[in-house]
């Protein structure tokens, strides 16, 4: 069940946790790498296709946009429930491309390249369908979330309300479509040159739908309400959208305007978190590319920034904001931590692969900061979510001998249609599906859930959402540093 994923919650914790086997060290990097691809196939809403490898899904959401009569089958299921939240889900693609862009060439195979891609272009090919459909709209979503929340049943069964959400210049929602823009522009680039038709279309789309978010200013959660809160509100406002947004079309576009437009918004809010609702340190990163690595010295305030928020994550420095666990894991927030994690994580390495490219240092107070330094840090959240942790478990279903065996998912955690033809009602899902302790019948290899608490431990139980369901966009942000670990060098 998606639930709030940036805000605080107050949790029950379970006083008896699974005692695991170890897992050994060494993590496959390669073979997480293509798991963590993998699950996406998982989360696929619309007619699947024949290559589908995850086969216990089937087709979903083939009516999706007839309410408001348009075709809006496609997309992504954002987590353990049946809604599409294009907001998170335009994140994910941005991530997705953003970690294909840094490290395609690190990716162990043609075939993982390919699988990112694949990735991409099912949450692009949906994302044009939003944005172009209808004149003056964006679609944002598919779904009534209430509605769906009360039931725990297949998405091949859904009978909820498939409800048409959007934005438009009387009910404005800057955050969702300048999220819209920066992943059509980010996917703009990776299509480039293996398919230019497709990348300028994506480019095109991205320019108009950055001007709507440009022109029409206004919080997507004050138009839509209940539909997007608290499920994904957006609690950090809409001017980190404008900036991210504006970041991925400059460089994908080099043009001027969005440089000046970066200028004009003078955002200079201190970040030490970076997630599908807040963007700045994301943002500040992508932009200290240009000066590292073009020697722009416009974008010397955001490479100073974006080194302001690693010294806030950091351990060791005197400016440090960030918790840890006994075990080393990074711990933002209660509910859904590894999300934050694995964001974290992909800018540390990405940060890192710049300073290496550049033999670049900088300082957090008396603490001198190297490429190694922050690839330390990297490797050591992204070995414990694979099985470097106190419990040895890992958290990526699939990967490893221990992994989450009753995942908050409603696909993994009921029978499929194939061994289980007959409708599952709304509530028929409940008992004895939910609340078994039986494991999960469906592996949702790849997958990674929510993470284990402050102090290590995790239960595995399918009614903790908090900790045991997966998200589109944990994974997306986890593509990235598994492909940077995936090499033995790290040269570029």
């Amino acid at each position: 069940m998606t639930t709030i994923k940036g805000a605080s919650l107050c949790l029950l914790f379970f006083s008896s946790f699974f005692v695991l086997e170890t897992v050994q060290g060494n993590p496959n990097y390669k073979d997480a790498l293509e798991k963590s691809l993998l699950f996406f196939q998982g989360q696929r809403s619309g007619k699947l296709p024949e290559s589908q490898q995850i086969t216990w899904r089937s087709n979903s959401g083939l009516t999706d946009g007839q309410l408001a009569n348009v075709d809006l089958t496609g997309g992504y299921y954002d987590a353990g429930d049946n809604v599409k939240f294009n907001f998170p889900m335009a994140f994910t693609t941005t991530m997705l491309s953003w970690s294909t862009l840094e490290y395609g060439k690190r990716m162990g195979s043609l075939s993982q390249l390919e699988s990112a891609r694949a990735a991409i272009r099912w949450a692009t090919d949906y994302l044009l369908k939003c944005a172009t459909a209808t004149p003056g709209r964006l679609y944002v979503g598919v779904g009534d979330p209430n509605a769906d929340h009360k039931c725990w049943e297949r998405p091949e069964d859904m009978d909820t309300a498939r409800t048409v959400y959007w934005v438009s210049s009387s009910k404005p929602g800057s955050e969702v479509a300048a999220e819209t823009a920066a992943a059509l522009a980010a996917a703009s680039m990776v299509f480039r040159k293996v398919d230019s038709k497709y990348s300028k279309l994506l480019l095109k789309t991205a320019k108009d739908v950055m001007a709507f978010a440009m022109q029409y200013r206004g919080s997507y959660s004050d138009s839509l309400g209940s539909a997007v809160c608290p499920f994904y509100c957006s609690y950090s406002g809409y001017k980190d959208e404008l900036l991210w947004g504006a970041a991925w079309l400059l460089r994908a576009t080099n043009d001027v305007s969005y440089s000046n437009f970066i200028k004009s918004l003078g955002a200079d809010d201190s970040s030490d978190i970076f997630g599908w609702d807040n963007k700045l340190a994301g943002a500040r990163v992508l932009l200290a590319r240009r000066a590292l690595i073009s020697k722009d010295k416009d974008a010397e305030p955001f490479k100073q920034q974006a080194e302001n928020f690693i010294c806030m994550i950091l351990p060791d420095s005197p400016t440090t904001s960030t918790k840890y666990t006994p075990g080393g894991l990074i711990f933002k927030l209660p509910d859904n931590n590894l999300q934050y994690v694995t964001s974290t994580t992909f800018l540390l390495t990405t940060y890192a692969k710049y300073m290496a490219n550049t033999k670049y240092t900088f300082n957090c107070g008396s603490l001198s900061v190297t490429s190694n330094t922050l690839r330390t840090l990297a490797k050591k959240q992204v070995d414990y979510i694979l099985g470097e942790n106190p419990l040895k478990m890992s958290y990526m279903v699939g990967y490893g001998p221990n992994f989450p065996k009753r995942i908050h998912h409603r696909g993994s955690s009921l029978p499929s249609v194939t061994s289980h033809p007959a409708t599952i009602s709304c509530d028929g899902g409940f008992d004895p599906f939910l609340h078994s302790s039986n494991p999960n019948p469906n592996i949702l290899t790849g997958a990674i859930v929510g993470g284990p608490n402050n102090n290590d431990e995790f239960p595995d139980e399918r009614t903790d959402y908090s900790h045991s369901e997966p998200t589109t966009y944990i994974n997306a942000a986890f593509v990235g540093p598994l492909a940077y670990f995936a090499k033995s060098s790290y040269s570029t």
